[in-house]
């Protein structure tokens, strides 16, 4: 069993940035394929990221490419989500999820556990 546990959420204004972080704990995160997910208010759930067991391999949605970066330190259990140039768009909780699949993941259908989430708040 692993235990997900998000921070770094909070209120920022439109072009500013922040950076999540995702504690695991209960197995080592190097076994494990790491993503993170948004859900905004009325909106279906996105998948913005993934990264492979080793932090090599990342993908990116289309959404947050070239504004978001994922990475991990298997060694501090961790993963992180940096997210500059937000927009108010941003604007979701965002959930870690792990895949015990070892490669890198580009949707959350299927994922072996998640997180409570979140909350980021990007003002305009």
């Amino acid at each position: 069993q692993v235990q997900l546990v998000e921070s770094g959420g909070g209120l920022v204004q439109a072009g500013g940035s922040l950076r999540l972080s995702c504690a695991a704990s209960g197995r080592a995160l190097s076994t494990y394929a790491m993503g993170w997910s948004r859900q905004a208010p009325g909106k279906e759930r996105e998948f913005v990221a993934g990264i492979n067991w080793s932090g090599k391999i990342t993908y990116y949605a289309d959404s947050v490419a070239g504004r978001f970066a994922i990475s991990r330190d298997n060694g501090k259990n961790t993963v992180y989500l940096q997210m500059n140039s937000l927009k108010p768009e941003d604007t979701a909780v965002y959930y870690c999820v792990a895949d015990r699949s070892l490669t890198t993941p580009k949707n959350d259908g299927g994922m072996d556990y998640w997180g409570k989430g979140t909350l980021v708040t990007v003002s305009s």
